[in-house]
C-alpha cells in the first residue's frame, strides 16, 4: 500500500489506483557530486527506478490515471506532448501492461536520442503516434481522434492530460512526500531543507509542495522552468495546488486544507535556454558532472537544466550547511531490448526525420545508461 493511503485509509477506498511502480525509490547519498560542486550534505531521490521496464516521474501520475481508466472501463487512453515526451512514452508502456491501447497527440521539438529512443519504445508497445505542428492543429486533430475511436471502438478514449498533470495525477506525488516521509523516519534521509525538481507539466512540484505541508514539513521545494512560461508558471501552481488540494478533501474531510500564494513559490526561470527541449552548456556540464562523479545520466530536456540550478547555488554557497534533496525524474532503466528490432521507417512518415537528421549539437553522445543502445539501422 502507498503511503498516502497508509495515513489516509479513506482515500484507498475512493481513489483508483494501479500498482505500477517499484516503491518507495531509493534514496543515495551523493558525496563525491557534493564534494565537486562544493555542498555540504547531498542526495538523490532515484525515481529513475520507479518502474522495472521504464522509470521516470509519470509512473506515480499514471497508477491513478491509469487506474481511473480501469475503473470507468476505458479500452484505449488518449494523452498529449511533445515528440520525445516521456510521459507519452510511460504510458504506451503501462497502458500496454494494463491491457489498454494508447494513443500519442505530439508535437514536433528540437532532435536529440532520447526523442528517437522514447518513439521506439512508445511503437514497440502499440501505441499510436500522431505529429501536429502546431497546439492550434492538435485541437482538431484530437477531436478527430477522439470520435474515430469512439466509432470504432463503442466508447471514447480515456484522455490524460499533457503530462498527467490533472489534480487526480499529481496526487501522485503528493504520495511522494509521504513516502519521504517515512524514508526520513526510517533515517534514510536527514530532513532535507530543500528539494530541486525539473518544472515541466507542473504535476511533480506541486505534489511534492502539498504532500510536504500535509506531512507537516518545511522542506522547501526549488522547481527549475524548463518550459515556457505559458505552460509553467507561480499562477499554475497555485491553481493546481488548489484543485487537488480540494480533490483530496472531498474524498476525505480529514486531509488537512491549505492555502499557498505565488509569494510561496521558489521558481528559478534562469536555466531554460533557448527554448524547451535545446539543451544549455550549463545544463550538459551538469549532467556531465553528474556521470563523471556518481556514474549515473541525466537528461538535457529536464534534469540537466534542475541540477544546473543546485551547482549553481552551491558554488555561491547557497546550499552551505544544508541537507539537499535532488529528485531524478529521468529514467535510467535500459530498454534497449525492447527497441533492438524495430525499423524507424515502421513508424509514420512524419516521424522519419528524428532518424535522418542531426541531433542538436550539445547533444553528445555518452555513456550507454537509462536510454540503452540503439539499433543499427538508427543514424546517430
Amino acid at each position: 500500500m502507498i503511503s498516502l493511503f497508509k495515513r489516509y485509509p479513506l482515500l484507498a477506498e475512493k481513489l483508483p489506483h494501479v500498482s505500477l511502480g517499484v516503491l518507495p525509490t531509493p534514496i543515495q547519498k551523493l558525496d563525491r557530486l557534493a564534494n565537486e560542486i562544493g555542498a555540504d550534505t547531498l542526495y538523490l531521490k532515484r525515481d529513475d527506478l520507479s518502474g522495472a521496464i521504464y522509470g521516470g516521474n509519470k509512473i506515480r501520475v499514471l497508477g491513478f490515471l491509469l487506474g481511473r481508466a480501469l475503473q470507468i472501463g476505458a479500452r484505449e487512453v488518449l494523452t498529449f506532448g511533445y515528440a520525445g515526451s516521456t510521459h507519452a512514452t510511460a504510458t504506451a508502456v503501462y497502458a500496454k501492461e494494463l491491457g489498454l491501447k494508447s494513443i500519442s497527440m505530439l508535437l514536433p521539438q528540437p532532435n536529440a536520442r532520447y526523442v528517437r529512443a522514447n518513439l521506439l519504445l512508445s511503437y514497440a508497445c502499440g501505441a499510436e503516434l500522431h505529429q501536429h505542428r502546431s497546439v492550434r492543429a492538435l485541437y482538431p486533430a484530437t477531436a478527430y481522434q477522439l470520435l474515430r475511436h469512439r466509432l470504432r471502438c463503442g466508447r471514447f478514449p480515456y484522455r490524460i492530460a499533457p503530462g498527467g498533470s490533472s489534480p487526480l495525477g499529481t496526487i501522485g506525488y503528493v504520495d511522494a512526500a509521504f513516502e519521504l516521509a517515512d524514508q526520513v523516519k526510517e533515517g534514510k534521509i536527514p530532513q532535507p531543507d530543500c528539494i530541486y525538481v525539473p518544472l515541466g507539466s507542473m504535476g511533480t512540484a506541486v505534489g511534492l509542495t502539498l504532500g510536504l505541508r500535509a506531512v507537516g514539513v518545511e522542506t522547501r521545494v526549488v522547481p527549475v522552468r524548463v518550459i515556457g512560461e505559458a505552460h509553467a508558471s507561480a499562477e499554475g501552481m497555485v491553481r493546481l495546488f488548489g484543485k487537488t488540494n480540494a480533490l483530496l478533501r472531498s474524498l476525505d474531510g480529514s486531509f488537512p486544507a491549505f492555502e499557498i500564494t505565488e509569494n510561496d513559490l521558489d521558481i528559478r526561470h534562469d536555466f531554460l535556454g533557448q527554448g524547451y527541449a535545446l539543451f544549455t552548456e550549463a545544463g550538459m556540464r551538469a549532467v556531465a558532472c553528474m556521470e563523471l562523479s556518481e556514474g549515473m545520466t541525466l537528461d538535457g530536456t529536464y534534469t540537466g537544466k534542475a541540477l544546473a540550478a543546485l551547482i549553481q547555488d552551491a558554488k555561491k554557497d547557497a546550499l552551505k550547511d544544508k541537507t539537499v534533496l535532488f529528485w531524478n525524474t529521468y529514467n535510467s532503466r535500459d530498454f534497449s531490448d525492447a527497441i533492438a528490432g524495430v525499423d524507424y521507417r515502421q513508424l509514420p512518415r512524419c516521424f522519419h526525420p528524428y532518424f535522418e537528421q542531426d541531433v542538436q549539437p550539445l547533444d553528445r553522445p555518452h555513456r550507454p545508461a537509462g536510454q540503452g543502445q540503439m539499433p543499427a539501422t538508427v543514424r546517430l
